[in-house]
């Protein structure tokens, strides 16, 4: 069980919505990435604008759980909702800036806004 898990598994089990998350997660990073296929690099790549794609995807993603309903039941447990949330962000900052270390950092920084989010009285 668990996220390890979940990780192997999440790609068979989520009914599209793991898809529908990536394509709006590259949709994002896009938007930030000035609409073009150009990184975010050098200079230009902070901390600030990754926590501003990762924010703005994270909230698309939690915001599809709480909007409809079924897309909660159709997956499994919370640790499906949070590893898709985190492939969605990761999505959104591999395309932003085609690199591989901020999109890890985006994947593990979504799985910890993924709790407090949902832990917190609305």
């Amino acid at each position: 069980g668990g996220v390890g898990f979940t990780q192997y598994a999440t790609a068979t089990y989520t009914d599209n919505i793991l898809e529908d998350f990536c394509y709006k997660g590259c949709e994002i990073g896009l938007d930030y990435a000035d609409g073009e296929m150009a990184s975010i690099k050098g200079d230009k790549l902070n901390m600030d604008i990754l926590e501003k794609i990762i924010r703005a995807e994270n909230d698309y993603c939690l915001t599809q759980y709480e909007a409809y309903p079924t897309v909660a039941e159709s997956h499994f447990g919370g640790s499906v909702r949070a590893c898709c949330a985190a492939a969605g962000v990761g999505s959104a900052v591999a395309c932003a800036t085609g690199l591989a270390q901020p999109t890890l950092s985006g994947w593990s920084l979504s799985l910890l806004g993924h709790y407090p989010r949902i832990a917190s009285p609305a």
